[in-house]
């Protein structure tokens, strides 16, 4: 028996012959990609490879990939190539792999040119209270990604999803990764799952952020991604609609979040693990 019931309204994105939906029971969805454009040709291979694998699963996926990390610690912290260079990368690469794309905006005058290449658009968990951005956001008619901020509760998220829904948009996701608990800790709780998803809107769990230490370098974040498939199992035994997931081929090179990222040899096994868990629910 399904621990989520289908949702009276599911989300769905049509991407050419392609149609992913949340919410509807069916399926678990994946957000998987490299955090950053560290160079585009390592974007595209990741993006082959778990497109390899979510092919042979029967796994609906999306790119994820940032052009742009405008929330450093410090900084001296890389923050990719460039808006500009970062937008005609991620074009490339989307139109290489004919898939779907998700990518964050930080500033509302950001909103127009990512809604000509992203096929879902996300707030920043830092940036979930900002009224203006959700609102351009939503106006754009696109999939919304809500990052439930570290310092919110499940529930306060009704009043920041009202804000795109006056704006005309229901086609909403919300994504919880971590709950501040004192200092360089996120902790997660599977209740606050349900919570959110009682407010009529997919829920997504990002499996890899929440394994992340804030700032416990000093200059920048730590993390422990050994967490990231026990977060994942967990979250798909509650019965969450999606998973977002950053995957990199050599976490201990990559320029940004590399301790929270997940190998990109591990993507495969765990996802078949995860489809057994998923299984249960029917």
């Amino acid at each position: 028996m399904q621990t989520f019931a289908p949702l009276a309204n599911p989300v769905t994105l049509t991407h050419g012959s392609q149609k992913i939906t949340w919410g509807d029971g069916k399926s678990f969805v994946l957000f998987a990609g490299p955090d950053i454009i560290e160079d585009e040709g390592m974007v595209l291979e990741t993006g082959k490879e778990i497109q390899r694998v979510t092919r042979e699963l029967g796994i609906p996926w999306i790119l994820k990939c940032s052009y742009d990390k405008a929330n450093r610690q410090s900084s001296s912290s890389f923050r990719g190539p460039g808006v500009e260079e970062a937008l005609k990368s991620l074009e490339k690469i989307k139109t290489a792999l004919d898939c779907p794309l998700l990518t964050d905006v930080h500033e509302t005058y950001q909103v127009e040119p990512m809604a000509k290449v992203a096929d879902v658009i996300q707030i920043p968990a830092f940036l979930s209270r900002q009224t203006d951005l959700m609102v351009a956001a939503a106006k754009t008619g696109k999939v919304i990604h809500i990052k439930k901020g570290q310092f919110l509760a499940p529930w306060d998220m009704k009043a920041i999803a009202q804000k795109a829904v006056q704006a005309g948009n229901k086609n909403l996701l919300l994504c919880e990764r971590g709950t501040t608990f004192g200092y360089n800790r996120l902790i997660n709780d599977m209740t606050g799952l349900v919570e959110m998803r009682r407010l009529g809107f997919p829920v997504i769990m990002d499996v890899t952020h929440s394994t992340q230490l804030p700032g416990a370098t000093g200059e920048s974040s730590g993390g422990r991604s050994e967490m990231v498939a026990p977060l994942a199992r967990a979250s798909l035994a509650v019965g969450v609609d999606g998973l977002f997931l950053e995957t990199h081929p050599n976490p201990e090179k990559a320029l940004c979040d590399g301790p929270t990222s997940l190998p990109l040899k591990e993507l495969g096994p765990l996802l078949k693990s995860l489809q057994k868990i998923w299984a249960t629910h029917f």
